[in-house]
């Protein structure tokens, strides 16, 4: 059979789907295992002592770098579909994205401060090529769209979460209990798997992922302006090296945390109004852009709490939770493996459960507010068991296992519907910029979740928890009570 009718809708080799999708379910599962697996860990090494081999940085200033990295990992994700989209293709894109995650990987696993950092950087590139763009192959594989494409999708999720579940577990215990670089390794180890498995599988996705002829004619125009953009980025960086250098400038990496988060609000509120005034849309579609506006403001919101997952909670985690399994310290890491576990199981459940609702489903705003009061309930719990370590005590992890099932209920009423709802609601010439507010909502969220984890030490924590479950708890209630209005800007749109 010939590689372009690999992808055909008769192809059924793997569950029902295209052959090509097994070889990106073992990709993304590979990347998601070192992305999750080094991310369980990137905390308690920034904060533990340097006789334990880590970095003993303050809480606050660990937070601002943890925050800084996870929201440059989707920012990332813009240049980076722009570069697969005009130069590279996203096949090659993805495997170029890999080869820069495991260098990242290899470099953090070499003791020091610029290996550490250099590595951090490497994977925020290498992430921001490959993430993007893994996805879209996939939809490529499915050219004539429909339900089929749809559980397609669902397969690969699948295959995210199988690596996110397995990642803290084999890099947080060679981390935690051998060493934090040995740890690093195996991320590294685990991205080499997922690389081997696309080369190997790369004939099975035909012309799928391939630079367009469209695409190829105006690459030199391409070339030119990533060089340009490439330049002043780096131009900017020197700049701002030069200043703190000299001693003009002194900025905090805390500060620059909060300047970034500034940045993206800014950006964000600048494009949405620019589109709205300037974008010659219909009333319509002016109306949709605007629910989109609350959608990134939504999202922003909700991984501000979700994604404390890696920073507070672990921190919860390692210093204030008895993880003594039969005489044996459970690793602190191990915990960031259960909201992937009940993704897995709960995930079909709440498919089901849409559907069997039928027209009783609830709509878009209302599955926001739920996410929103979900996780603000979650952080209840997490804040009531915080009580009991006011003395010094230690907690069972139960308190955890259930915040994160209500975190995961949370996001499985958020996240599945938000990217599809913004394709849906976003004008056809710029559905592709408004896909990109979803990554800066989930980007800004991240860099949010950093911030708030430095007030672990220099606020009472169930008052940070309490703090957190209320301002989300609170834009919950406002989706609801927004609902109907929010609907009716929706045109019509489901």
């Amino acid at each position: 059979m010939p590689d372009d009718d690999l992808a055909a809708p008769s192809d059924k080799r793997f569950f029902g789907h295209p052959a090509g999708l097994s070889t990106l379910f073992f990709t993304e599962l590979w990347e998601r295992f070192s992305y999750y697996g080094m991310r369980g860990i990137l905390i308690l090494f920034l904060t533990a002592t340097v006789a334990d081999g880590g970095m003993e940085m303050s809480t606050a200033a660990a937070a601002a770098i943890y925050g800084l990295y996870t929201a440059g990992v989707y920012l990332m994700a813009l240049p980076g579909g722009w570069v697969a989209d005009r130069i590279l293709g996203q096949r090659n894109a993805v495997f170029t994205g890999g080869v820069i995650i495991a260098a990242g990987h290899f470099s953090m696993a070499v003791p020091g401060d610029p290996t550490f950092y250099l590595g951090l950087v490497l994977i925020v590139l290498g992430t921001g090529l490959l993430k993007p763009n893994v996805s879209a192959i996939v939809g490529d594989l499915y050219p004539e769209g429909g339900a089929r494409r749809d559980a397609g999708f669902s397969i690969f999720y699948m295959g995210i979460n199988v690596g996110a579940l397995i990642g803290p577990l084999i890099v947080g215990l060679l981390g935690e209990k051998v060493s934090w670089h040995l740890g690093f390794s195996s991320a590294g180890v685990g991205m080499l798997l997922g690389l081997v498995w696309y080369k190997i599988g790369g004939r099975l996705l035909g012309d799928a992922g391939q630079l367009t002829e469209s695409a190829r004619n105006t690459l030199p125009q391409a070339k030119k302006g990533f060089l340009l953009g490439v330049g002043g980025v780096a131009g900017v960086a020197l700049l701002i090296w030069a200043l703190g250098n000299a001693g003009t400038i002194n900025i905090t990496l805390e500060g620059f945390a909060q300047i970034t988060g500034v940045i993206i609000v800014g950006l964000a509120i600048v494009y949405f109004l620019s589109v709205i005034l300037f974008g010659g849309l219909e009333v319509v579609e002016k109306k949709r852009v605007v629910v989109i506006f609350l959608l990134f403001l939504g999202a922003a919101i909700f991984w501000s709490g979700f994604e404390q997952a890696g920073s507070s909670l672990n921190l919860f985690a390692a210093e204030l939770t008895d993880r003594s399994v039969f005489g044996w310290e459970m690793p602190a890491s191990f915990l960031q493996s259960i909201n992937p576990f009940f993704v897995i199981v709960f995930a079909p459940v709440f498919g089901w459960l849409w559907i069997a609702l039928g027209s009783r489903v609830p709509s878009l705003p209302v599955k926001f507010g739920l996410g929103l009061v979900l996780l603000g309930v979650g952080f209840l719990v997490i804040a009531w068991g915080a009580t009991y370590t006011t003395a010094g005590g230690l907690v069972s992890p139960n308190w955890l296992v259930a915040t994160y099932f209500l975190h995961t209920c949370g996001e499985l009423c958020l996240s599945p519907v938000g990217l599809s709802s913004v394709t849906k609601l976003a004008p056809k010439r710029y559905v592709g910029q408004m896909m990109g507010t979803w990554f800066m909502g989930t980007a800004l969220g991240n860099l949010i979740a950093g911030l708030l984890a430095g007030r672990f030490d220099v606020m009472p924590l169930p008052q940070l928890f309490v703090s957190v479950s209320a301002f989300v708890g609170i834009v919950g209630v406002l989706f609801f009570l927004g609902s109907r209005p929010i609907k009716r800007l929706m045109g019509g749109a489901n």
